[in-house]
């Protein structure tokens, strides 16, 4: 009965890592600002499809790692992440029930959302600049939800995540 219980975590964590690594993995410098936000959208598919195990702390946690890793001042993606799937949750029978166009154009939304959130919290503690390019991940996240989507959601079921 518990081998039941956990049936899938690997596959999600696994997802997870893939893309904690595709989101600092480095790019050339004219692709850079059109990366997709992969570890936001990753854990906002994961909200979504199983709001009761993955959720604000999980967003959190990969937040915090990812400050980590980039370096960056600890807990701004954190809590940008937090607020995003905080959203998700809250609104995530909905969210199930739209069509991909609108599914698409909500994440690029709560992408958006969250760079907005990363940047007000770096202009309060640095000097951080706006610039258009910011809204950049959320244009190419808008192109990539479909595709992941599908992706995650096939490899959910052939793996039975619950």
């Amino acid at each position: 009965m518990s081998l039941h219980v956990a049936n899938g975590r690997w596959v999600v964590w696994l997802s997870l890592l893939v893309a904690m690594l595709f989101q600092i993995m480095p790019l050339p410098e004219l692709v850079e600002a059109w990366r997709p936000d992969w570890l936001l959208l990753v854990i906002i598919y994961w909200a979504m499809a199983l709001p009761h195990r993955y959720n604000i702390l999980t967003a959190w946690m990969l937040g915090v790692m990812l400050d980590i890793l980039l370096g960056a001042t600890l807990g701004i993606r954190a809590f940008a992440m937090s607020v995003v799937v905080y959203v998700v949750v809250l609104h995530f029978q909905r969210l199930r029930n739209f069509p991909m166009w609108q599914q698409a154009l909500l994440v690029a939304t709560q992408v958006a959302l969250y760079n907005l959130i990363v940047f007000w919290v770096q202009f309060v503690t640095d000097t951080a600049s706006f610039d258009i390019s910011l809204f950049y991940p959320a244009f190419s996240s808008l192109i990539m939800w479909p595709w992941l989507f599908w992706s995650l959601r096939r490899v959910r079921r052939l793996y039975k995540v619950r």
